[in-house]
C-alpha cells in the first residue's frame, strides 16, 4: 500500500493504573451458597429427628410405611447433593474468573492488537490494519473524537489480513491535527465494482486493567476491550 503517511512506528504512552478487585458478587454468591447449605442441613437433621421419634413410638398395630420414609430420605440426600454440586460449580466459576484477572494483568504495558476502528494518534502517528478478502480500491475516512473528517483517500489494496496503514496526523489540506483518538472507517470495491468487507484493527499499549468487570477489561487507547477482543501481542 502506498500512501503519504509518516514511516515512524506508533508510539502509544500512559499511565499504568490497576484498580482494586472487587469480589463483592463472588461474596455475594458464597454467602448465599452457604445459607442454603445451612438451611438444608437443619432441615435435614429435624427431618431425621422426627423420622427417629416417630419410629421410636410408632404403633405396633399399624408400623410405618418403610417405602414412604426410605423415599424421603432418598430426597432429602438428593437435595443434599445437589446443593454440593452447586457449591462445586461456583469454586470453579470462582477459579476461572480468577485466572481471566490474571491472564488480563499479564497483558499491561505491552502492545496488543484488537478488532477496532479508533487509534491514538500519538507524536503525528496512528496505526491501524486492515484485513482485505481480495484485490481492492479501498477508500479510507478518518474523523476525530467530534466526528469531523480530518483525512481521507483511496488506496489500490492487495488481498491480505493485518495489512498495516499510518497515517501521519495531516489533513488532506496539509493541517496537522493534534495527539488524540482517530476513528478510520474503510470501504473497498474490487474491480467489477462490488463491495468488499474490510476488516480494520488497532493497536496500542494496554495502559490498565479493570478487574470490576466480569470478564475483566482491557483500556487500549482510551477505549476498553476484552481478553478474548485481542487478536495478538505485538511486544
Amino acid at each position: 500500500m502506498t500512501t503519504t503517511a509518516a514511516t515512524s512506528s506508533p508510539v502509544v504512552s500512559g499511565t499504568t493504573t490497576l484498580p482494586a478487585s472487587s469480589s463483592s458478587s463472588g461474596t455475594s454468591a458464597a454467602a448465599t451458597s452457604a445459607l442454603a447449605s445451612s438451611q438444608i442441613a437443619g432441615n435435614f437433621q429435624s427431618f431425621l429427628q422426627l423420622l427417629t421419634t416417630q419410629l421410636q413410638n410408632q404403633n405396633p398395630l399399624s408400623p410405618l410405611d418403610t417405602n414412604q420414609f426410605t423415599q424421603q430420605l432418598v430426597e432429602f440426600a438428593g437435595v443434599q447433593q445437589q446443593l454440593n454440586t452447586n457449591d462445586s460449580l461456583a469454586t470453579l466459576v470462582s477459579l476461572q474468573q480468577t485466572a481471566q484477572s490474571t491472564q488480563a494483568l499479564g497483558f499491561v504495558g505491552k502492545t496488543a492488537v484488537v478488532n477496532g476502528s479508533t487509534a491514538a494518534l500519538t507524536n503525528s502517528t496512528a496505526t491501524w490494519e486492515l484485513t482485505v478478502p481480495s484485490a481492492s480500491d479501498v477508500n479510507i475516512t478518518i474523523a476525530n473524537s467530534t466526528g469531523q473528517t480530518v483525512f481521507s483517500g483511496t488506496y489500490s489494496v492487495a488481498a491480505g489480513n493485518n495489512q498495516p496503514f499510518k497515517w501521519d496526523g495531516k489533513g488532506n489540506d496539509g493541517t496537522l491535527w493534534p495527539d488524540g483518538n482517530y476513528t478510520m472507517t474503510a470501504t473497498a470495491k474490487d474491480s467489477s465494482n462490488n463491495s468488499v468487507a474490510v476488516t480494520t484493527q488497532v493497536q496500542g499499549v494496554v495502559t490498565s486493567v479493570d478487574l470490576t468487570q466480569s470478564p475483566p477489561l482491557l483500556t487500549i487507547g482510551g477505549k476498553t476491550y476484552t481478553v478474548s477482543q485481542i487478536q495478538s501481542i505485538a511486544s
